[in-house]
């Protein structure tokens, strides 16, 4: 080091975190939450990254780190859905994971900005941490605020990292049910809608498929449709234009399974005559439609308690656990 030469060989330049991530091959992320001591990573690893960054000659920005951490009590909410004509953010979800937001928010004394996730990556509001309701297809929204190393909690299934926060209904124990009830009321041709690249309704389609191994009844068709009605109107009329016989259908949401619903009796077929249908959610509509929606139950306003409690622990330094919510099956007409 006489001749004034860094660490790395490179003058008087300093190593960078970078350079450490690239010298223990771990992501600059950790490497940031580790000199940070974000309780996100484990004891052993902030350890021994604190001891290369020392090795190496890495000196910690303490002014700009300072400045990172004062807390702004807020929290930013990121909803990963795209507002459309058919699906709009009135409805239930999200409105109903926010009011269980808000409330613990609020009794925390805590602040809340609303955002979208393009909006979010364009644009990251100042925030203590994140709740992300949805985790996108193939996890791409949830990747997106890991990258950030803010704190955050997810709505959603529990596939991504081992150490990522997530709350979500018992998606799998759903499928279980619907299966369950479809089958004790003699259906054996059943079909399955929704889009399985969301962790949620792969979990949904397991679990039904699962409680079906070994019986008299199948899974004849996986339709991919959104959560909408359209997407289930669309989807039953295709089938039934197709000459595809069916008598039982478990849509990966109540919107899915209305549409189908409306689709099937547009045709002249009976609900739960001909076709028995089964939804996800409990959602307000289920009740009042014509016939009244079997369905899976979900508790967004639990969940989204459980979503505020969760982030202020991880911003507080605590430590947090992913959550699966019990589910239940509300038997009604269809």
């Amino acid at each position: 080091m006489a001749n004034g030469t860094g660490p790395l060989g490179g003058g008087n330049a300093r190593p960078t975190m970078a350079d450490i991530a690239r010298e223990l091959g771990v992501a600059k992320i950790t490497v940031s939450r580790a000199l940070s001591d974000s309780p996100t990573v484990k004891e052993s690893t902030r350890r021994l990254i604190r001891d290369t960054a020392e090795r190496m000659g890495y000196r910690l920005n303490i002014s700009a780190r300072n400045l990172r951490q004062q807390r702004t009590r807020t929290i930013a909410v990121v909803i990963e859905m795209a507002p459309s004509h058919d699906r709009l953010m009135s409805e239930p979800y999200p409105l109903s994971l926010l009011g269980g937001i808000m409330q613990e928010l609020t009794a925390a004394g805590q602040n809340m900005v609303l955002t979208t996730i393009e909006l979010f990556a364009q644009h990251p509001p100042s925030a203590d941490g994140v709740i992300l309701l949805g985790q996108g297809v193939h996890d791409d929204a949830a990747a997106a605020i890991e990258a950030t190393g803010l704190p955050y909690v997810v709505w959603g299934a529990a596939h991504g990292p081992p150490g990522r926060v997530v709350v979500g209904s018992d998606n799998r124990a759903g499928g279980r049910l619907a299966a369950d009830y479809l089958r004790a009321r003699g259906r054996r041709a059943l079909l399955f809608l929704g889009e399985t690249q969301h962790g949620e309704v792969e979990d949904r389609l397991q679990g039904f498929a699962d409680a079906l191994k070994g019986s008299d009844a199948a899974v004849i068709d996986r339709i991919a449709c959104a959560f909408t009605a359209a997407a289930g109107r669309e989807a039953i009329d295709r089938l039934l234009a197709e000459g595809t016989a069916f008598d039982g259908v478990f849509a990966a949401s109540d919107a899915i399974a209305m549409g189908a619903i409306e689709a099937l009796q547009a045709r002249g077929l009976s609900v739960p005559g001909d076709v028995s249908v089964v939804g996800f959610d409990d959602s307000p509509g289920a009740a009042i439609v014509s016939p009244k929606l079997t369905t899976i139950r979900q508790d967004w306003a639990v969940g989204g308690e459980l979503l505020a409690k969760k982030v202020l622990d991880l911003v507080a330094g605590k430590g947090a656990d992913s959550r699966a919510m019990s589910v239940e099956l509300v038997a009604r007409e269809s």
